[in-house]
């Protein structure tokens, strides 16, 4: 680890607290000299690194740059190998799609500070700023076929409302089949996508994209979508950063992933969710067609209930929530 680095470390594990430089040589064994330098590099990086005379250098709590410095003191050792940090990339997706090609690991993590092609379901565009939303991507080898393979984002969703609980305390809830939602706005959008053998038909890899608006503001984000879409936060809070919730993220999705098969995740999936019992509408391709939803199937599937009064197991689809009754029985 690089000297930088490793005072980048100490600083993230003393936020907001003042450690002297004098300190900072002797526990690394470097010249203060060397401690200047470094501090000058990590200032023209972004970091707001407070100088004081008789007191030495601190990390301002309104710096927020995700960091494998900064992830590292909420993961444990063997999980930071595996995340690789981007200042900016076309798509998350993008980049471990082909490091999945070149055989990079199972557990493997792409972070970005910048998206600039980021995409959603549906090949819609999934907004994606500088410096305040969390754009990050899996790769998974799990031993999975295409008929269960729904199971990752089912799990995934559950995994990131549980990521953000953990760290921010808000209850988060799940839209079928991979948005999260926080009082009645979409926070979070979830894209997964597999790469398949094409000889045997199974499953190699899959690619689990998650998108999280951190503090992004509803006016920055298209028209289009701002009576739709929320984050987190208004703006960044004292104790919490987007390190915080990345490493949440990665903890939940690596720990939820071990345990696919047995499907633990269903009932709390189920008790997330904003669409059972309600009237929804199935939009496939040009039609569409309303129905209720009554079931979350063991792999993940969304049971309706159409008019007629048939049912159908639906693996995949778009739907949207009819009428502005999404709260009504949750307040």
């Amino acid at each position: 680890m690089s000297t930088k680095s490793l005072i980048l470390q100490i600083l993230e594990s003393k936020r907001n607290t003042y450690i002297s430089g004098e300190e900072l040589a002797q526990q690394l064994q470097i010249s203060r000299s060397a401690i200047w330098k470094s501090m000058n590099e990590l200032k023209k990086e972004g970091y707001q690194i407070i100088s004081a005379t008789n007191k030495g250098y601190c990390l301002s709590d309104k710096t927020d740059i995700l960091s494998i410095e900064g992830m590292g003191l909420f993961l444990k050792n063997n999980d930071i190998g595996l995340i690789h940090i981007f200042k900016s990339v076309d798509s998350t997706n993008h980049i471990a799609k082909k490091m999945a090609l070149e055989q990079a690991p199972h557990g493997t993590v792409i972070l970005t500070e910048e998206q600039t092609a980021g995409r959603g379901r549906m090949g819609r565009s999934f907004y994606s700023p500088a410096g305040s939303g969390i754009y990050m991507s899996f790769i998974l080898r799990p031993n999975l076929t295409n008929d269960n393979s729904v199971l990752i984002t089912t799990a995934a969703a559950v995994a990131v409302a549980r990521a953000i609980e953990q760290v921010t305390q808000i209850h988060a809830e799940i839209k079928w089949v991979n948005d999260i939602y926080i009082n009645g706005k979409k926070v979070c959008g979830i894209l997964t996508e597999a790469l398949t053998d094409f000889e045997s038909g199974n499953i190699e890899s899959i690619i689990l994209g998650i998108g999280i608006n951190f503090n992004t503001a509803v006016s920055a984000f298209p028209k289009s979508v701002q009576n739709k879409v929320g984050s987190l936060f208004i703006e960044k809070p004292a104790n919490i950063t987007r390190n915080q919730v990345a490493a949440a993220v990665i903890h939940h999705v690596m720990t939820i992933c071990k345990d696919l098969q047995n499907r633990p995740f269903i009932a709390e999936y189920k008790n997330r969710s904003i669409i059972l019992g309600k009237e929804i509408e199935v939009i496939r391709g040009y039609t569409s067609e309303t129905a209720v939803a009554i079931d979350i199937t063991e792999n993940g599937g969304l049971v309706i209930k159409k008019p007629n009064g048939f049912t159908e197991t639906l693996n995949s689809a778009e739907i949207s929530i009819r009428g502005n009754f999404l709260y009504e029985e949750k307040i």
